[in-house]
């Protein structure tokens, strides 16, 4: 039964058995006797027993396994022997690699020759491309795919390991990690240092410490002036893809904005509905490029300038000419703004009032209709729509029809029609009331009412609505059809319409009264015939609780004691 031994290797414990410990440690000291007297031994030993190290690892099948001959032997077969390559002769040392045990390519970050993290560059010996592709296909990203390269490169760095030791750089390379090769690297690195030493110009470096200040502070301010400069190019390109953007849209305005020199565009109608000016529509577009594409074309300038530096400029008189120009149209903007905005200052309507011949014992049976020319059911609501008629004359149609049901001290029910606009004055908007197109029909008890009107498109659209107004008396039936849900606009303080059912009303006292609905439909009957009241007796004493808690207490109280449909007390006077 051999002995375990515990040891720490390269920073890592592990179990070994006493013979592979032996044989572990007649390796290394092998290994320090071919390195005898040569430079950087320390740091080659560390570096081949860091490795070691890790091949043992990988080795570990549990935290309990144990190091054995096995597993020593597998690691010496990987790194070489000490005895099978001279450290004078490379070419022999190159000839003790063991090529079946090559290690594939590990991802790190090489900040040796990387100017910042070192991703890129470590990037590059990974995919074993130059380094400068990887850098520019991150300046790609930065630009075209809105500053992703930027966050690409921060997660990079973040994730990456950076190759400190031989052996991660080795590994970075794709080189063996093998005593020859950790030697051979220990020993580049030693001699470029050496090299460096050699060729210094100390009194050039004695300069340099002199004048160390100077030269942190002007690389501070030289790196504030790269970042800077960075992002005046970023926003250079910014500037130029807004501005190109905005000037394309405005050149496609202004040839689809009015101009039916060439296509009919479906939006022209609404446009010119809106028109509140007698200017004609092209002129907008012409307007709108001026004023709102010049910005934009100088937006776009200084979007080269910022690119390009050395970029030239457009001459003086055509910068005052462009200035000239957008002055003046922002001028007349502002003079149409107003007067777009005088054109609906004002609010007038046309009324037509008409009697209905029915007595209060008559039942009086309202409906709406649609035009089946212009819709094919009542669900269809259009609060603002071209049409044509069947002279194919061009038409506004719109739903925005309202039913008001209220009460009259006449001894009949009439109806009243309010046709309502708005207009620069008060004669000019009744005048556009005047012309809204909307009927409607008596026929005995029956009142028959458009759910719709029309105006011709030269009237403009101006807030164009018709209001129906049906007033009844006291004690007159009342049966509106179901078709009235969706214009209905009645307070329903005194004229609460039920949906449910084909209901009848009333009209008593201070409200219309539903005669045949169910209790749950006219709830505020209800509540009002179960109300209960106390006269001239003594409430001792009440009181409600709510999850234990008291939140009414009335004692020897006299008046009227109110509940709700449940019995519940709501209200004590």
């Amino acid at each position: 039964m051999n002995k375990t031994v515990n040891i720490n290797l390269g920073g890592m414990f592990f179990h070994i058995d006493e013979d592979a410990y032996l044989k572990l440690t007649r390796y290394f000291d092998a290994i320090k006797r071919s390195l005898n007297n040569s430079s950087g031994q320390d740091e080659i030993i560390k570096d081949i027993e860091m490795r070691v190290s890790e091949l043992l690892t990988e080795k570990q099948k549990s935290e309990k396994h144990v190091v054995g001959l096995k597993d020593v032997d597998e690691v010496i077969a990987v790194m070489g022997q000490p005895e099978d390559y001279r450290i004078e002769d490379e070419e022999n040392a190159n000839q003790s690699y063991n090529y079946a045990n090559t290690k594939h390519k590990k991802l790190y970050r090489d900040k040796e020759k990387g100017m910042i993290g070192g991703v890129a560059t470590g990037l590059g010996h990974y995919f074993g491309v130059d380094a400068v592709w990887i850098k520019i296909l991150f300046l790609i990203f930065v630009f075209a795919g809105f500053g992703t390269g930027i966050l690409a490169y921060f997660v990079l760095w973040i994730v990456t390991p950076e190759a400190v030791t031989t052996s991660e750089k080795l590994e970075m390379t794709g080189e063996p990690v093998t005593i020859s090769n950790i030697e051979k690297k220990v020993r580049e690195e030693i001699d470029s240092l050496s090299d460096k030493f050699k060729n210094a110009d100390y009194d050039k470096m004695g300069n340099q410490v002199k004048s160390g200040a100077e030269r942190i502070s002007s690389s501070f301010g030289d790196f504030v002036m790269t970042v800077f400069k960075i992002f005046a190019k970023f926003l250079g390109v910014i500037l130029i893809m807004s501005g190109v953007t905005v000037l394309i849209l405005l050149l496609i305005g202004i040839f689809t904005l009015g101009t039916n020199v060439f296509l009919d565009f479906p939006w022209e109608n609404f446009i010119e509905a809106g028109n509140f000016t007698e200017y004609p529509i092209w002129s907008f577009g012409l307007l709108m490029f001026f004023a709102v594409g010049i910005p934009f074309f100088f937006m776009t300038l200084l979007g080269f300038k910022l690119l390009s530096p050395n970029t030239k400029t457009i001459g003086n008189i055509a910068k005052y000419t462009l200035l000239a120009v957008w002055i003046i149209a922002v001028a007349i903007a502002i003079s149409i703004g107003i007067k777009q905005a005088t054109e609906i200052s004002y609010d007038n309507k046309a009324v037509e009032k008409k009697a209905i011949s029915i007595t209060p014992n008559d039942t009086l049976y309202v409906k709406f209709r649609y035009n089946d020319y212009y819709a094919k059911d009542l669900d269809h609501h259009k609060d603002f729509e071209f049409v044509q008629d069947s002279a194919n004359n061009d038409l506004i149609y719109s739903n925005d029809v309202r039913l008001h049901v209220i009460h009259t001290d006449e001894v009949a029910p009439y109806i009243q029609i309010e046709k309502s606009a708005r207009g620069n004055s008060f004669a000019s908007a009744k005048k556009r009331a005047e012309k809204i197109l909307y009927n409607f029909q008596i026929k005995g008890n029956y009142l028959i009412l458009d759910n719709y009107f029309l105006t011709d498109v030269k009237n403009k659209f101006r807030g164009q609505e018709v209001d129906v107004f049906l007033y009844l008396p006291e004690g007159q039936l009342f049966k509106p059809d179901a078709s009235i849900q969706d214009y209905d606009d009645s307070e329903n303080d005194f004229f609460n319409l039920h949906f449910s059912g084909n209901y009848s009303y009333k009209v008593q006292g201070s409200k219309i009264k539903c005669l045949n609905c169910p209790a749950d439909e006219n709830e505020d009957d209800y509540y009002e015939e179960e109300s209960k009241n106390i006269e001239n007796d003594t409430v001792k004493e009440v009181s409600i609780k709510i999850n234990g808690e008291e939140v009414l207490n009335a004692k020897k109280e006299k008046g009227r004691l109110t509940t709700d449909k449940n019995g519940v007390i709501i209200k004590i006077n």
